[in-house]
């Protein structure tokens, strides 16, 4: 989609026509609505219930924890997540010498809510026999390990590694097309590159976008659901599905 195709409807007229002001401007009227997050979520010590969104990770167990939350929500909600999160913390499983040695039917067992559960099992042995290389890794490096792709990388990288790496995701395409700033069959790496370009220029990137991508999951179940809930949404003056 053109900038001039963007600009066409007269609800853009006041923010001049700028793919790049109008993501400043979602921001904006975002965190004014639903204030700070503090992704990720983490689990409080002495708790097994991964609900508590505290901000950035303070130890390699937190860094751990995100980074099997990033493997486990592939594909499914977070309420299912953090099912087998409370499982794992049962078996005090958030550890990634003791999940290198767990067996993977066992470990499969534990984090059956979170689907794929054989899948998972095999990427999060993988993921704890290499904890200490991945704290290290850069994006392609992330990207060529088994099971690890654009969404769970920068997710990683974002909230485990706190490197700026803006995450994409299908709440992200569904809230960004129906406003209009590109076709929903864009792909990850231009829409990705898209808001890294916008929010080049900004101090805390990795804060920022840390808290975009909450800000943007948070809209989405609230207001831009999949069948969305037009009437009381904070971006309908800027949102093409109203025109």
């Amino acid at each position: 989609m053109t900038e001039k195709q963007i600009s066409k409807p007269d609800k853009y007229d006041d923010m001049k026509d700028s793919k790049k002001k109008i993501i400043l401007r979602t921001y904006e009227i975002l965190f004014k609505k639903y204030g700070p997050q503090g992704w990720w979520p983490l689990t409080p010590k002495g708790s097994t219930e991964s609900k508590h969104h505290q901000g950035r990770p303070k130890t390699e167990r937190d860094r751990f924890e995100v980074m099997i939350g990033a493997i486990l929500t592939q594909n499914t909600a977070w309420k299912n997540v953090e099912k087998a999160l409370s499982e794992l913390n049962k078996e005090k499983l958030i550890d990634p010498k003791r999940m290198a040695r767990t067996d993977k039917d066992v470990l499969a067992e534990l984090i059956r809510s979170a689907g794929y559960y054989n899948q998972k099992a095999e990427r999060l042995i993988m993921l704890a026999q290499r904890f200490k290389d991945i704290l290290r890794m850069g994006r392609e490096e992330l990207l060529s390990l088994k099971g690890i792709g654009p969404e769970t990388a920068d997710s990683i990288l974002l909230y485990a590694l706190e490197k700026p790496s803006f995450v994409v995701d299908a709440y992200t395409k569904r809230i960004f097309s129906r406003i209009g700033l590109f076709p929903k069959d864009s792909s990850y790496e231009e829409v990705k590159t898209l808001f890294e370009n916008a929010l080049s220029e900004k101090n805390h990137k990795t804060e920022l976008f840390k808290e975009y991508h909450a800000l943007i999951v948070e809209h989405a179940k609230r207001s831009c659901k999949t069948r969305p809930e037009c009437e009381n949404c904070v971006l309908r003056s800027i949102c093409l599905k109203e025109i």
